[in-house]
C-alpha cells in the first residue's frame, strides 16, 4: 500500500505522519492522533457527525483523504475549548439550551453551527435549520439545537 507523508495544523499545532494514501481524514483524527470527538456515523457524508473545519469552512471529514489537508489547518471538537477549560460560546449556548440527548451528532452540529455564524450570519431559525440540514439527531427534535445555535450566534457576534 502506498503511503505519504502528510503535515498540517491541528487545532493549532502542527503534526506530521505518514498515512496509507486512502486513509480518510476522519480516520487519520480518530485513529493517528485520538481525537475522537470528531465521530463516524455514515461514512457517506449524510449525517454530519464528521464535521471538522478545514481552513475554517465546515467539511464532512468522511468524505475527503488525510492527504487532501495536507499543508491545511484542521479545527475539531477538542480545538473549540479555551486552555483553562472555558468552552466557545456555541458550546456553552448547546450546554445551556439543552442542545443535545445521547450526544452523538453535537460535535459535528457544533462545527456546523459555528461555520454558519462566522462564514454566513445567522437571520432567523428558518436559516439554521435549512443550514444543519446536512447534520442528523435522532434524539432531540432539532428545538432546542436550534435554540442553542441562535443563542451560540448572538454570544459569537457579541464576543
Amino acid at each position: 500500500m502506498p503511503s505519504a507523508a502528510i503535515t498540517l495544523t491541528v487545532n493549532g499545532k502542527s503534526v506530521t505522519r505518514e498515512v496509507a494514501r486512502e486513509t480518510l481524514l476522519v480516520e487519520f483524527l480518530r485513529e493517528h492522533l485520538r481525537l475522537t470527538g470528531t465521530h463516524v456515523g455514515c461514512d457517506t457524508a449524510q449525517c454530519g457527525a464528521c464535521t471538522v473545519h478545514l481552513d475554517g469552512v465546515a467539511v464532512k471529514s468522511c468524505n475527503m483523504l488525510a492527504a487532501q489537508a495536507d499543508g491545511r489547518s484542521v479545527t475539531t471538537i477538542e480545538g473549540l475549548a479555551k486552555a483553562d477549560g472555558t468552552l466557545h460560546p456555541m458550546q456553552a449556548a448547546f450546554k445551556a439550551c439543552h442542545g443535545l440527548q445521547c450526544g452523538f451528532c453535537t460535535p459535528g452540529m457544533v462545527m456546523s453551527a459555528i461555520d454558519l455564524v462566522t462564514n454566513h450570519g445567522v437571520r432567523d431559525e428558518a436559516q439554521v435549520r435549512e443550514a444543519l440540514e446536512g447534520n442528523i439527531c435522532r434524539c432531540t427534535g432539532y428545538h432546542n439545537i436550534v435554540k442553542a445555535v441562535m443563542q451560540g450566534g448572538a454570544a459569537m457576534k457579541a464576543a
